[in-house]
């Protein structure tokens, strides 16, 4: 026979002694109140109610307060400060910004330049008194994104310390000798190379000659300006940018391009003896087959090599 739970119908004689309880409902208690007599007004027991409530809400924030802070994905999204700095996130360009140093890295195009003139304006206006140091590796880049750097430089109150690390190439060479007289330093293992300005044009022959005349005063320019900061007369200057002139620290400091090698003049690396004499302007390497002829053969070009070259004879 089976068995009825709800309903009020009498059980069989052999199920008398069984007495089944109603189905139940899950219930959630109620947080506990505080208690308030009885006896006391109305406006008592409210009040208890109200405080008790204000309680448990405090409660509640807390416990999320301490669960928020103590999440791993809430602890990964925050910002690893810098050792020793509560006040900055680890950004070692705003570091290095509370130092007054700015620093010149990679390719020398807009983006670069604008961020290196606004550092040098702002470490300026913050106080004008006090040196600021740029800190340069660079291959080089555009000319005018140097020049725009290089204005900079001369319209800052600030005296601006240069230095160079592991390369400063062509304008990065250029914005190194720009730095104030007496304070441009390079580490003993850098390299230091100047040339003439690199660019090609194309289209009609009015608009090639346009882009030349560009070039060739960009050039006339930048050498104009080194020679004034070498010390270095105007002449030389081309003669050696005619071509890639790479530089030791020491050989530049005695170029003039800066003033002191960082650990002495005898931290740098010295090579014994010299190079091989290679031509260094365009003329001599134009020039590189006019040789007397001696009548033996060598792995320089000296004219042609074919056969019958010589007018044959009547």
């Amino acid at each position: 026979m089976g068995l009825c739970v709800h309903c009020q119908q009498p059980l069989s004689e052999g199920s008398r002694g069984i007495v089944l309880p109603r189905a139940a409902r899950l219930q959630i208690p109620s947080p506990p109140q505080p208690s308030c007599p009885q006896s006391l007004p109305s406006g008592c027991r409210s009040a208890g109610l109200r405080r008790g409530e204000r309680q448990q809400e405090t409660l509640l924030q807390a416990s999320f307060h301490e669960l928020h802070d103590s999440s791993p994905l809430v602890a990964q999204s925050q910002p690893v400060l810098a050792p020793r700095t509560q006040d900055l996130a680890g950004d070692p360009f705003g570091l290095l910004m509370r130092q007054r140093i700015v620093f010149l890295g990679g390719e020398v195009n807009d983006f670069a330049a604008d961020a290196v003139i606004s550092q040098l304006l702002l470490l300026d206006s913050q106080d004008p008194n006090k040196d600021i140091k740029l800190f340069i590796n660079s291959p080089g880049g555009s000319v005018t994104a140097g020049m725009g750097i290089y204005d900079a430089m001369q319209m800052c109150r600030s005296e601006v310390q240069t230095f160079c690390f592991g390369l400063a190439a062509s304008m990065g060479a250029f914005l190194l000798g720009a730095g104030a007289k007496g304070k441009r330093s390079s580490m003993p293992n850098a390299r230091i190379m100047i040339h003439q300005p690199l660019g090609g044009a194309s289209g009609q022959a009015v608009d090639i000659e346009i882009q030349s005349r560009e070039i060739m005063y960009h050039r006339l320019n930048i050498n104009r300006i080194m020679a004034g900061y070498c010390n270095q007369p105007i002449d030389k200057i081309e003669e050696d940018t005619d071509r890639d002139r790479y530089m030791s620290p020491l050989e530049a400091k005695n170029y003039g391009l800066i003033d002191s090698v960082i650990g002495g003049d005898e931290a740098g690396f010295n090579i014994q003896g010299s190079p091989k004499d290679f031509p260094r302007t365009k003329e001599a390497y134009v020039n590189w087959g006019d040789l007397e002829e001696d009548g033996s053969r060598s792995s320089r070009f000296r004219g042609p090599s074919e056969p019958f070259t010589k007018p044959l004879s009547d």
